[in-house]
């Protein structure tokens, strides 16, 4: 182990009502009380483990380049699909193998890094069909945060190859947040250069730098603080305006 622990970061859709965001915490803390712990975000998109990967991808770039992420999104929890590590250019994405991470080793082999991929076979004592998040990859996470060595927990690196969702999955909405504002899949690359986004009814939203652009109550489209096209309303709910939802399909018009 190292004196200098790594920051652990969970990302989860568990909302913060229940024990279960705590448990994970404690979970930490049982390995380690002295590590770093932060919540992340815990509304990732419920049950869509790739809209959830999309949102998470977009996060990333803000963490610390030591960070260790443990993402729970995982409907499949108790099932056949694998306990994964992923490492990306120093970072460590802790979380199920159904779909969480394609998009943030999309991102990382796109600009040029390295994506190694490693089961978990650490177990603990005592594994719930249900609640892996706390009793497997929370205390991994922890592990790695405090420099355990990696060959008592994980099987043999692999570099994985590119496996992000494709550009039909990220014209949709894939997150509503607290102001109503919907967050699309598309990334600022993608939508250079294009004046309107229309949604699929017909209607067209004009592009606008920010909110203070437009006057109150006008609907737009623009690029957050993340880098995703998102649709908002100034001094409003995009989401109550425009009727729109999680997975609502949009499109770049000229």
């Amino acid at each position: 182990m190292t004196d200098v622990f790594a920051p652990v970061f969970l990302a989860t859709d568990f909302s913060v009502q229940g024990p279960y965001v705590g448990l994970l915490r404690a979970a930490a803390m049982k390995v380690e009380p002295r590590l770093n712990v932060a919540d992340l975000i815990h509304d990732l998109p419920a049950f869509e483990p790739a809209a959830a990967g999309m949102l998470l991808a977009a996060l990333l770039p803000f963490l610390p380049e030591r960070a260790v992420v443990a993402a729970v999104v995982d409907p499949g929890v108790g099932g056949d699909r694998p306990a994964l590590a992923v490492e990306l250019a120093g970072r460590w994405l802790i979380g199920p193998g159904n779909g969480l991470f394609d998009a943030a080793v999309a991102d990382a082999l796109a600009q040029g890094g390295r994506a190694v991929r490693h089961e978990i076979l650490w177990r603990p004592e005592r594994l719930s069909a249900s609640f892996h998040g706390r009793d497997l990859f929370v205390p991994v996470a922890a592990m790695l945060a405090c420099g355990y060595d990696k060959a008592r927990l994980l099987g043999p690196g692999r570099e994985t190859g590119p496996a992000g969702p494709p550009a039909v999955e990220r014209r949709r909405i894939i997150y509503t947040d607290g102001y109503g504002n919907c967050m699309s899949g598309l990334r600022e690359a993608e939508v250079r250069g294009w004046k309107y986004l229309q949604l699929g009814d017909g209607r067209r939203l004009a592009r606008a730098r920010t909110f203070c652009a437009v006057p109150p109550g006008e609907a737009f489209w623009y690029v957050n603080s993340l880098g995703l096209a998102e649709i908002a309303v100034n001094g409003g709910s995009a989401s109550a305006v425009l009727g729109l939802s999680r997975g609502d399909r949009v499109r770049l018009a000229e």
